[in-house]
């Protein structure tokens, strides 16, 4: 059966929230090629994990022999989390801009999972699964705009996830996602609507493309 782990850390519930919007769409769509399927859901600001600790970062880097009950401990919660990473035939993360970079608790999780020699190093454990972000923005940070110096979203989880943990990386970009509630912004509600119409059609397409490759 084919696993889906799927990560949301948007603050806003539901349909208010762009990046959460898309993920379901996508899920959706996956949970129809894959009715038998299992999904791994993580809301990150309704359930955060914890911020990465001394315990929990040291541990990583002493022998189980050698370390202490906080060690351990806090070492077990983030062995849980990587056996997720690993478990997944497909990653999903909703990762909105928050003042030009991610949410701190998708940092948390992603601290958590990056362990060098076995997440990460020569053979990453996680290695070639495909994993899409949903990267939604207030504005537009594309090259050639204003604020392209300030994306701060996809360069850090391409170094992360790309490269970092070997992961197979695609993203959606639903940008403009303030227009509609800016009344400076109201001139670019068309090109809005435009990004969100093709998200979610990247979204269905995305969703069946790693469908076929899973079957194949």
């Amino acid at each position: 059966m084919a696993t889906l782990l799927h990560i949301d850390s948007s603050v806003f519930p539901g349909e208010a929230s762009s990046s959460r919007s898309v993920t379901a769409a996508f899920r959706k769509v996956w949970e129809e090629q894959h009715p038998e399927g299992t999904v791994i859901y993580r809301d990150l600001a309704a359930a955060p994990v914890p911020h990465i600790s001394a315990a929990a970062w040291s541990a990583g880097y002493a022998a189980p022999s050698e370390r202490t009950p906080e060690q351990s401990a806090a070492f077990a919660a983030r062995v849980k989390l990587i056996e997720e990473l690993e478990q997944a035939d497909t990653v999903l993360i909703g990762a909105p801009m928050y003042n030009f970079s991610i949410p701190s608790t998708l940092k948390a999780w992603l601290d958590s999972v990056l362990l060098l020699g076995r997440t990460a190093g020569e053979v990453p454990s996680a290695q070639g699964t495909p994993v899409v972000v949903v990267a939604s923005r207030g504005g537009s940070y594309a090259p050639g705009t204003p604020r392209e110096g300030f994306e701060f979203v996809q360069n850090y989880l391409e170094a992360v996830l790309k490269d970092t943990l070997g992961l197979d990386l695609d993203f959606i970009v639903p940008e403009l996602t303030m227009a509609p509630r800016n009344p400076a912004m109201s001139e670019l509600v068309p090109l809005y609507q435009a990004s969100r119409e093709r998200a979610f059609e990247d979204a269905t397409t995305k969703a069946k493309e790693l469908a076929k490759r899973l079957a194949a």
